[in-house]
């Protein structure tokens, strides 16, 4: 039994004569409930022995720390908060862990220090609505690198806080979104990634002491660009996209004064974009993580002389959070996929083998009964090549019932991954079609930007295109379609719905944007701020952005709408749910809101994740029925 098993005591009396046995509907809720209780582990980091691993997992219910013997064994719990913890980071030098704590599961995350037995809690960020955003510790333990909207809450800013005191010194200031990614090993030189406006960032030199700058990556129109110092402070080494569509490995060398250099491209696929890469501790190899049309794979860079090899063959389909020991010799990772939930494994580099340290609990769910999606080609009204991944229930009978199902960002990508949503689905015999719509992720820059502003609404005709696809092969009944997303994906739902209402039978907006203009009043100042480019601009393109917001089409939803959301969500307030709701009600169209009082933007909680998994669930079955209720006419 593996240590993550949960041993459930099932204790029933004997059926007394005449007793109501369970009801179709108990059958569900039960069935489902076990699929929304699987759990997740995640966020790897080694403690500076090389011996231990912290990671996050939900198996107490929230996410909380734990640790755990680096070659497997059994897990001990380190945090047992209300709150959800989001990310830790072991001292590489020290006996303490660093961990991001989301008070509500809301976006005002805070900064805590623990020591690895549990003692010593402390709150280090000054707590209240500030965002706070931890990246790693710097290389000698002295502090930590993180980013925080303090100074202005339209910008977040980069800050060494410091492990002693407490004290968070501004590194550098400035407009947008600035992440902390890495600072040399005399923490005199910073890495800060700056978004001034989505689909476009660049990463800067910054001194910390001078506090002077220097981009290394500037560029003309979008791009995408990470980093991370060699161990000599004069090498950094890139994921960039300059001058190029799909992202690939760069290397650029400092001047001698630490001006920016030429950036060289180490290696690069025509089929695949770079999602992230690891350097080792001795700078000699990095860990490069390729994104092939939504699969993952590993390989290796010999820093020393520039090739590169294929790694280990995965045994999911995604892999993230790549971690190197401080000896170099093991790459821990998590592994994630259709029909394996996120797990921590470990890579032995000497011999390329991989073990399970993890082993996230999934009682009454046989792993290897789940469905696994094929990737789908079809073309937009205007031929551009999509995809998606399409989710078949064993035993499938064509034509049959079958909900979209459109991811967040926009600049997500549709991945498969574990899903106990859509595997809910499936074992009720309903098709999942989650489509990649122009917009998205993980296939160049060309093709993320092709939803900016007035182009949003060949996004919104991905959707019709997506439903031909599925009528064009007769996968879908045309009479019994759902669609549902969450985030940017709820948007999706709603212009769905109110662009093609006789499409769809049902809908499930998961704490999506429905209004532009109230979105961009209420949202966090620094999402508000780098979203323009994306969206539009309030200020000057008001009048679009009221035509590209559902709720100024609400009249024409005809499909039965289920709406989900929590309280504390910063980033999509919960009166975008709201809104939805009380016009829905005044035209008699089949709504239901559901609230989560203790989660923001998404669900973090186990027992909301299976309360969400469950009410998503029945609605679609309730109403993509052959013969199941019709919504307003």
């Amino acid at each position: 039994m593996g240590w993550f098993t949960i041993a459930l005591a099932l204790l029933t009396a004997p059926l007394a004569i005449g007793a109501d046995k369970p009801s179709s509907a108990d059958n569900l809720t039960a069935t489902v409930t076990r699929m929304g209780r699987i759990g997740e582990c995640g966020s790897p980091s080694f403690s500076p022995d090389g011996k231990r691993l912290a990671f996050v997992c939900d198996m107490s219910g929230t996410p909380q720390v734990w640790t755990a013997p680096a070659a497997g064994g059994w897990p001990t719990q380190v945090t047992s908060l209300e709150d959800p913890v989001t990310l830790v980071e072991w001292s590489p030098v020290g006996d303490w862990l660093a961990m991001s704590v989301a008070p509500g599961g809301g976006m005002n995350t805070q900064i805590y220090l623990v020591r690895p037995d549990g003692t010593g809690l402390k709150r280090y960020s000054k707590g209240g609505k500030d965002n706070n955003w931890l990246s790693h510790w710097t290389h000698d333990g002295s502090a930590l690198m993180v980013s925080s909207n303090i100074r202005d809450t339209s910008a977040m800013d980069p800050y060494l806080l410091g492990a002693n005191d407490g004290q968070m010194r501004l590194v550098a200031s400035g407009a947008g979104m600035s992440r902390f990614v890495d600072a040399s090993r005399d923490n005199r030189l910073a890495l800060v990634a700056r978004m001034r406006s989505r689909g476009s960032n660049d990463v800067y030199l910054v001194d910390t002491v001078a506090h002077s700058e220097v981009n290394l990556t500037p560029h003309e129109g979008s791009g995408a660009f990470d980093g991370k110092f060699a161990p000599d402070g004069h090498t950094i080494y890139l994921v960039s996209n300059k001058d190029r569509d799909l992202t690939a490995f760069a290397r650029e060398r400092l001047g001698p004064h630490g001006e920016a250099g030429a950036m060289e491209v180490i290696a690069a696929r025509p089929d695949a974009e770079l999602e992230t890469f690891e350097i080792n501790p001795q700078g000699t190899e990095a860990a490069l993580a390729w994104n092939v049309g939504g699969k993952s794979e590993l390989a290796f860079v010999d820093l020393r002389n520039g090739q590169s090899k294929p790694g280990s063959q995965l045994p999911t389909e995604l892999m993230f959070n790549m971690r190197y020991s401080p000896d170099g010799q093991r790459l821990a990772l998590v592994l994630d996929g259709a029909a394996a939930p996120a797990d921590v494994w470990v890579l032995e580099r000497a011999s390329g083998t991989l073990h399970q340290v993890t082993h996230s609990p999934h009682p009454g769910v046989n792993l290897d009964d789940l469905v696994h999606p094929t990737l789908v080609r079809y073309k937009g009204h205007d031929g551009e090549p999509l995809t998606a991944w399409l989710w078949l229930p064993k035993n499938w009978k064509a034509p049959g019932p079958c909900v979209l199902s459109f991811h967040g960002g926009p600049e997500g990508q549709e991945l498969p991954e574990f899903r106990s949503d859509y595997q809910a689905l499936l074992g009720q015999g309903i098709a999942v079609l989650a489509p990649n719509v122009r917009g998205s992720g993980g296939f160049g820059k060309r093709f993320v930007n092709l939803d900016n502003q007035e182009l949003r609404v060949n996004a919104i005709r991905d959707i019709k295109a997506s439903v031909d696809y599925l009528a064009a092969n007769k996968i879908a009944d045309p009479k019994r379609l759902g669609i549902m997303g969450g985030s940017y994906g709820g948007y999706m739902t709603m212009a769905g719905l109110t662009e093609f209402p006789d499409m769809f039978r049902a809908g499930a907006d998961l704490y999506g944007v429905v209004n532009f203009e109230t979105f961009f009043a209420n949202t966090e100042p620094w999402m508000a701020a780098i979203s323009t480019i994306e969206y539009g601009d309030p200020k000057t393109q008001a009048a679009m952005l009221r035509q590209l917001s559902p709720i100024n089409k609400i009249d024409r939803v005809k499909a039965a709408t289920l709406v989900l959301h929590g309280a504390n969500d910063t980033n999509v307030p919960v009166v975008e749910a709201q809104q939805v709701v009380d016009n829905l009600k005044k035209r008699n169209v089949p709504v239901e809101l559901v609230i989560f009082p203790d989660e923001g933007h998404g669900w973090r909680k186990l027992p909301n994740r299976v309360r969400s998994t469950v009410e998503v669930t029945r609605w679609f079955v309730k109403y993509l029925e052959e013969d199941g209720p019709v919504a307003a006419k």
